[in-house]
């Protein structure tokens, strides 16, 4: 499919950054979507192809906005990527309760508001392509990130469950799950040492924004449901999520490894 005007949240840091570059260059229409709107005006220069929402992801109106700047445009939105999201480590005999709707606001409630509004047009048009971005922690608990790895859970398992629901009206749904990526919410978690342990058990060199966005342009050209970044981890992450006991036995030596990881990081 290819693309007549996207619609990006999440748009001014970390990956959602990445991809306005992407398809800047590619001179691909845009509608941004993100809290900070002086870096949303900072990042596009101006450019006439693009227009944006400063908005908060969880709340209907932003989405109302969305569909009227795209009749404004006067295309139609031909792919929806939700890359808002955010992060904060913590146990559940720690965090605040106002954490829990940090968490399931933003990554979970905008992805689901964004979907629903956005799927609704692409089914009347007849074509579309939403991608929600969830996290390996959407396919295997996280312990330290319970919240984060529930509002994931939510997206991955919302995302599968409409996609079978809209395939039938030409709008295809995938859910792209990353590992750990250097990105802002990454060292926020260094200041977490004991939380993110797990986080930063994986490999030493972790995925560049870049890996990431490559990975969802290929998507956009040959559509799947499913995608794990890299597919090796996702597959371990998935007998975590199927079989949480077999991952309870490696718990120490990834705590290790994970404590090892963030040491020589904060060096």
């Amino acid at each position: 499919m290819n693309p007549t005007l996207i619609v990006l949240t999440g748009a001014a840091s970390g990956i959602g950054k990445q991809l306005v570059h992407a398809f800047l260059e590619r001179k691909i229409p845009l509608i941004l979507v993100d809290l900070d709107a002086e870096k949303l005006e900072n990042l596009t220069h101006g450019s006439e192809a693009v227009g944006w929402v400063d908005g908060d992801v969880a709340q209907e109106a932003t989405w109302y906005r969305v569909v009227d700047t795209a009749k404004k445009l006067g295309l139609p939105i031909s792919h929806l990527i939700n890359c808002a999201g955010v992060i904060r480590p913590g146990f559940v005999e720690d965090y605040a309760l106002g954490d829990i709707d940090f968490h399931l606001n933003c990554n979970a409630k905008g992805s689901i508001l964004g979907t629903t509004v956005v799927g609704r047009v692409m089914k009347e048009q007849g074509f579309g392509h939403i991608l929600n971005i969830s996290s390996l922690a959407g396919l295997a608990p996280v312990s330290g990130l319970s919240l984060y790895a529930a509002s994931k859970f939510a997206v991955r398992g919302f995302s599968l469950s409409v996609a079978a629901e809209l395939k039938r009206y030409g709008v295809l749904v995938s859910v792209i799950c990353p590992d750990l990526v250097n990105t802002p919410m990454l060292d926020l978690q260094l200041g977490y040492p004991e939380e993110a342990k797990l986080t930063f058990s994986g490999p030493k060199k972790v995925l560049e924004p870049k890996e990431v966005v490559q990975v969802i342009l290929g998507v956009m050209e040959r559509p799947r449901v499913l995608v794990c970044i890299p597919e090796s981890r996702g597959l371990l992450a998935k007998i975590a999520g199927t079989w949480p006991w077999i991952g309870e036995l490696f718990r120490k030596s990834l705590e290790k490894k994970g404590e090892k990881a963030i040491q020589n990081r904060v060096k």
